[in-house]
């Protein structure tokens, strides 16, 4: 493995998303197909994830956008989109607080249904699901598989929301009688995917991970992150009203602090290894 993806591998397990299951549940009962969630969108080849909200906006965490940029490409389940312009919320604290980001697409997504933004401050103990490709292990011994040895691998879990408070849910791993059927939590690779719902056949978003906060990696007892979207929810409103003076204002068009473990010097090399490209197996959008 070259320096340059073992440096991304770092970045990626300090924080969160991918799925480690329990120990006493087949690995194959967590198995995931992209249309159980359609407007999941990943950035890079080994993971990191967002959500279609809008027909050309997609949600994330802010520390998940260091190799997204206008004229790169993320995808979602129909092929590769090209990015317009990155809007980060501009009181992002790396590792505390307001780690969320949008991402204008240079073009609309007119066959996928974009997720509906939760808007109710209800979370405390609802039930949600979490999806990713990143990293993957058990309960007993956390993450033993990181995100590029998991090679694309989608899979999802069941969580409850363990504290729903402020800017943050929050979400623990159970195990034994505690825990839901299909109990997990994120581990390291897929930053900015979502805590979702299915209500009625509409996706819904409530979360978008962000980091562990107590406890050992994808080990039962780990306590999780996500930035809780009922919160952010008027700030998205905003972004995306495609105002550019209330942008200007609300977010800045890029990290201005990069994921530990990453350099300004090494990023192009970064990118260039982990970045999505169009292909002649997944066409890009027209």
């Amino acid at each position: 493995m070259g320096k340059v993806l073992s440096v991304v591998l770092v970045v990626f397990s300090v924080s969160v998303s991918a799925i480690v299951v329990r120990h006493d549940v087949p690995d194959k009962a967590y198995l995931a197909e992209p249309d159980d969630f359609p407007p999941l969108a990943t950035f890079y080849i080994d993971g990191a994830h967002g959500t279609l909200v809008k027909p050309d906006w997609v949600v994330t965490a802010a520390h998940a956008t260091f190799c997204v940029n206008p004229g790169s490409y993320i995808a979602l389940t129909n092929g590769y989109h090209r990015v317009e312009r990155v809007f980060v919320h501009k009181d992002y604290q790396p590792g505390k607080s307001h780690d969320i980001a949008l991402i204008k697409l240079a073009k609309p997504v007119n066959d996928i249904e974009p997720a509906r933004l939760y808007e109710q401050s209800d979370e405390q103990d609802k039930h949600i699901w979490f999806m990713g490709i990143g990293g993957t292990g058990d309960g007993l011994k956390g993450q033993v598989v990181d995100n590029f040895a998991n090679a694309g691998i989608l899979r999802k879990a069941q969580n409850k929301v363990e504290q729903a408070s402020g800017p943050w849910l929050k979400f623990k791993f159970d195990s034994g009688a505690a825990a839901l059927p299909l109990e997990g939590v994120s581990g390291g690779g897929d930053s900015g995917g979502p805590a979702y719902q299915i209500h009625q056949g509409k996706p819904y978003v409530l979360g978008i991970s962000s980091r562990f906060e107590s406890g050992g990696l994808g080990r039962y007892g780990v306590v999780e992150v996500y930035s809780r979207v009922s919160f952010f929810k008027a700030w998205i409103e905003k972004i995306t009203s495609g105002e550019e003076t209330v942008q200007a204002q609300l977010a800045t068009p890029a990290l201005t602090s990069l994921p530990g473990g990453l350099t300004t010097s090494m990023l192009p090399d970064v990118c260039a290894d982990i970045g999505l490209k169009p292909s002649t197996t997944w066409q890009a959008a027209p």
